[in-house]
Order: C-alpha cells, then sequence, then structure tokens
C-alpha cells in the first residue's frame, strides 16, 4: 500500500468518523436498506465501518455481518474496531467485490453504501451480489452523484435485480430468478 493510500485512508476515516456523523444517520440508512435482528447482511466497501458496527448491532446476535473492502488498510481499521468494541457478530473479508468468496444464496441483504461509483466492474459486481443473494434477497444502494436514471439503469439491466422502492435516499432492488446475463 502505498503512502497515498495510507494518507487518502486516513483523511475518509476522519471525515466518516467526525464530520459524516453529524449529517448522516447510520441507523435509519440501514434500516431504509432493510436490515433486521437475525439477517446475514454484506456490506459492500466498508471502509473505515461508519456502517459496519450500527449494522452488527441491527442484526443482533443471530445475525452476521460480512464487511468486504478491497483497501487492506480499511479492514486493518475495521478489525480493531471490532476487536476494542467485543463484538462477534461480523467478519472482516479483503476482497474485491467481484469476487467476495461468500457462499452462493448465502445473505438476506447486500448493500453499496458510497461506493457504487467507484467501482471498477459495476457488472461483475452486480453479477456477485445475485449470486450470493438469497432468493427474493435485497440489494440496497444508496444515492451517489451518478443520476436516478443512470443508477436504475445499471442495476436492472441484466435482469438481475428489479427495482422494488426509495427511501431516505436507499434504493432497494430484489434479486431476480435469471443468473446470467
Amino acid at each position: 500500500m502505498s503512502l497515498y493510500d495510507r494518507i487518502h485512508f486516513k483523511m475518509i476515516s476522519f471525515v466518516h468518523d467526525t464530520l459524516y456523523g453529524l449529517f448522516v444517520n447510520p441507523y435509519k440508512l440501514l434500516n431504509a436498506a432493510g436490515l433486521k435482528p437475525g439477517q446475514k447482511v454484506l456490506e459492500v466497501g466498508c471502509g473505515p465501518g461508519f456502517f459496519t458496527i450500527p449494522a452488527a448491532r441491527i442484526v443482533g446476535e443471530k445475525g452476521r455481518v460480512y464487511a468486504l473492502d478491497i483497501n487492506p488498510v480499511a479492514v486493518e481499521a475495521v478489525r480493531r474496531k471490532i476487536k476494542e468494541r467485543g463484538l462477534k457478530n461480523i467478519e472482516v473479508i479483503l476482497a474485491d467485490a467481484s469476487k467476495t468468496g461468500l457462499p452462493e444464496e448465502s445473505i438476506d441483504v447486500a448493500f453499496l453504501f458510497g461506493v457504487i461509483h467507484a467501482l471498477n466492474d459495476v457488472d461483475a459486481v452486480m453479477q456477485e451480489m445475485h449470486r450470493v443473494l438469497k432468493v427474493k434477497g435485497v440489494l440496497s444502494i444508496q444515492k451517489s452523484w451518478w443520476s436516478e436514471k443512470k443508477l436504475l439503469d445499471t442495476v436492472t439491466k441484466n435482469g438481475l435485480f428489479s427495482f422494488k422502492e426509495k427511501t431516505s435516499g436507499v434504493f432497494k432492488f430484489e434479486k431476480s430468478r435469471k443468473t446470467s446475463a
């Protein structure tokens, strides 16, 4: 990891850990995403863990959060936060979102908050989300600087997901039966 990458992550962490929380209620967005007690949830792009800890609290002891990020510095930061808080229902995964390594149809809700615009291959990530989500599983995406049309077209274009609703800036999609583009 380069010095630039470490500094960039430190800046993102500072913003998320201090300023972001003044304007964004993670519980409101996670509830809008459809998180409930007992679920298995995938967080794509966990970053410094702003949503990870609240997600773990929502799903509770019987639930599980898989916090995924491609950045090793982010993964280590989230692991430290989990350890400090003594949480046992979070698994942090260092991986690309298009290759999570999770079992097929093992996730109730996958959420992408603040990351869809940064993905290298959105189509590959959508294929992977379709693969890991259970039948009727929910894919929730926070509105980014993409237009709503671009977001809806990108997620639904291959028939993998159908749009369900938008609440609090979170777009919810349901997994379709279709398995390939």
